[in-house]
């Protein structure tokens, strides 16, 4: 099962994608190990979101700014290929 961070922000996001079966979590800056998730969902609102833009994370990293809900799905699906 995949699991999924979404920014707090994005409680739409992490509703749709629990309907759909996925393990969705709230992204806490700062105490979460983006290396646990299978991709990580933010708003695009803050650019420097994550922190440092830098980091060595292996995680696919989603910018939902005007994407429907429906097309995160779809970009998740398309990760895990």
């Amino acid at each position: 099962m995949k699991r999924i961070a979404v920014e707090k922000s994005l409680k739409n996001v992490k509703t749709y994608l629990q309907n759909q079966g996925i393990n969705v979590l709230e992204l806490e800056i700062g105490k979460t190990d983006l290396n646990n998730f299978d991709a990580v969902i933010v708003s695009g609102q803050n650019s420097n979101f994550l922190g440092d833009q830098t980091t060595n994370a292996k995680t696919s990293v989603i910018n939902a700014k005007g994407m429907a809900v429906e097309d995160i799905y779809k970009q998740l699906d398309n990760h895990s290929r």
